[in-house]
C-alpha cells in the first residue's frame, strides 16, 4: 500500500499508463500479424494493402514510447523485404 498521497497517486497512473500501453502494444502486434498472415498467404496486393496499414500503426508506436526506433525500423524491414520477394516471385 501506498504510504503518502503522492505515492498512491503514482500507483494509480501506473495502473491506467500500463493498460494504455498494453492496449497499443496490443494494436501493434496485430498490425504486423495481419501483415504477415497476408504475406504468407501469397497474395502480393493483399499484403501491400497490409504493409500500408501496418507502417504508420508501427511508426505512431515509437512516438507514444512503446517500442524504440530501431524495434519500429527493424519490423518495416523485415516485412517489406517479404513484400519484395513475394512481388518479384
Amino acid at each position: 500500500m501506498a504510504n503518502s498521497a503522492q505515492a498512491a497517486k503514482r500507483a494509480r497512473q501506473a495502473v491506467e499508463r500500463r493498460a494504455r500501453n498494453m492496449s497499443a502494444r496490443s494494436e501493434l502486434r496485430t498490425a504486423i500479424s495481419r501483415t504477415v498472415r497476408a504475406l504468407d498467404s501469397g497474395d502480393a496486393e493483399k499484403a501491400a494493402a497490409a504493409y500500408e496499414q501496418a507502417r504508420p500503426v508501427i511508426d505512431s508506436m515509437v512516438g507514444k514510447g512503446i517500442i524504440h526506433a530501431n524495434k519500429a525500423s527493424r519490423h518495416k524491414s523485415r516485412l517489406n523485404k517479404r513484400l519484395k520477394s513475394l512481388s518479384t516471385e
